[in-house]
């Protein structure tokens, strides 16, 4: 039967993630999982895509805040704002809301990291984000700073099929995943409309469409080729390659490493192209 193996978040947008044993699931994701986000002079999010550096930036939660180190510079401790702070608008895709502002000496050291203008922000409560109304579960579903959805599923076995396809393997960090998945079949995960996971029931809603970031390498931040390409050849459809299984919880609850993954209900496969 299939096992959780791993559980990770991702506090600010972009940026290292932290391995945990056990994670509270909220409606918008794992607890303090993209909560934070840096974006440009126009409020645009920033993301390796644009500064594959980040991929470098260490983050750890804070009883305050955050705590963020990275490579010849030193360590920052960042507050988390208060609601009654400044605001300002931010876009992250085709999606825009109020997101709250940090303190200038955050946006003084991402800038001098980056080597651009950027100000980190902070989705408190009332910042909301609906999800894409056409994979929702009901209205009131909502996502973090995420790219579109809660929670990211990967599972090892695909992960191996994909190796064994690549002349270099990559290894699970390309993919950025929330949970990872182990003792099931490759892209068993396509099928799975609801699974049960500790004290949470997961929607699975989409298979993950994959951009440039699985391309960089997490420990160096340097972009190459693959697993895009390889990708291409076999989960392909229409102009967006797949990996991975975007999921919404349906109700807040506590999942931990080692849980049994239950397959509550399943839904026929993605065909793919070639």
């Amino acid at each position: 039967m299939p096992v959780l193996q791993a559980i990770r978040r991702y506090p600010v947008k972009g940026m290292k993630p932290q391995q945990l044993e056990a994670a509270k699931v909220e409606q918008r994701g794992l607890a303090h999982d993209r909560r934070w986000l840096l974006v440009d002079a126009s409020g645009r999010f920033i993301s390796q895509r644009e500064h594959a550096r980040l991929a470098l930036m260490e983050v750890d939660v804070t009883a305050s805040g955050l705590r963020v180190q990275g490579p010849d510079v030193s360590p920052l401790s960042i507050k988390r704002p208060s609601s009654a702070l400044p605001r300002r608008t931010v876009q992250i895709w085709d999606d825009t809301m109020e997101a709250v502002l940090a303190d200038p000496e955050a946006h003084a050291w991402f800038s001098e990291v980056l080597g651009a203008d950027c100000q980190l922000v902070y989705m408190d409560a009332a910042a909301v984000r609906p999800v894409d109304a056409a994979y929702a579960v009901r209205p009131s579903n909502e996502v973090s700073f995420a790219d579109g959805y809660p929670v990211l599923l990967t599972t090892e076995a695909s992960l191996a099929d994909l190796n064994a396809r690549l002349d270099t393997p990559v290894p699970m960090n390309r993919f950025r995943p929330n949970l990872v998945v182990a003792d099931c079949a490759p892209f068993e995960e396509d099928t799975w409309q609801q699974i049960r996971i500790g004290e949470v029931l997961f929607h699975g809603v989409k298979p993950c469409a994959r951009c440039v970031v699985t391309t960089i390498d997490q420990a160096s931040g340097v972009a190459g080729k693959e697993p895009l390409r390889t990708l291409a050849t076999f989960r392909k459809q229409g102009s967006k390659v797949y990996f991975g299984q975007n999921l919404i919880p349906d109700a807040p609850g506590t999942i931990r490493v080692g849980d049994t993954v239950e397959v509550v209900t399943r839904r026929e496969r993605m065909v793919f192209e070639g």
